[in-house]
């Protein structure tokens, strides 16, 4: 038998997807907008130097991140075009069963998601995802990444943060 004050609390905090979905729609649009903007603007591999510490370096990356499996011959293409789908599917289906009380955990996953799919979309169109921000400090080059990599990793922050500190905080939900 359900309980009814669960049942209130449930429907108090109902499905937020739309918002987290709209979320992600924003990192792919300004993803693939980036991407393109890029490419027409940028010779492959010739930096562009922005700040003493920031070039607009467009670099084509056949693996994943740090370009690890990049020369693994070909077939890394298809593993990470099938890994991604997979986790975005994951993704989706966690956010429209969030409830909305966990907004912290909806936009890490948006964020995800969004990156995940943005880089997705290079990897079926291209065969590699376009990476051109390159930061560095004199000799140290961190490797080039995208609006979809900095969402990514944006979104994995907001997840640890969760965890590590908000979780505690949150009423533990009715049976």
């Amino acid at each position: 038998m359900t309980d009814p004050a669960s049942t209130a609390q449930r429907s108090a905090f109902p499905p937020y997807s739309w918002v987290w979905l709209f979320a992600s729609a924003l990192v792919i649009i300004l993803d693939l907008h980036t991407k393109a903007l890029a490419t027409e603007a940028l010779e492959l591999y010739r930096p562009v130097e922005v700040f003493p510490w920031l070039n607009m370096t467009l670099a084509h990356n056949y693996g994943a991140a740090f370009s690890f499996l990049s020369d693994a011959g070909g077939w890394q293409r298809w593993f990470f075009i099938v890994l991604a789908s997979a986790v975005s599917v994951v993704l989706l289906v966690w956010l429209i069963r969030l409830p909305r009380a966990e907004w912290v955990t909806g936009l890490g996953l948006a964020l995800i998601l969004g990156g995940a799919i943005g880089n997705l979309v290079d990897r079926i169109q291209l065969g590699y995802v376009v990476d051109f921000i390159d930061v560095f400090y004199k000799d140290w080059h961190y490797p080039a990444f995208n609006v979809a990599d900095s969402a990514i990793t944006c979104g994995v922050i907001l997840l640890l943060l969760d965890v590590l500190l908000l979780a505690r905080s949150r009423p533990e939900p009715s049976e």
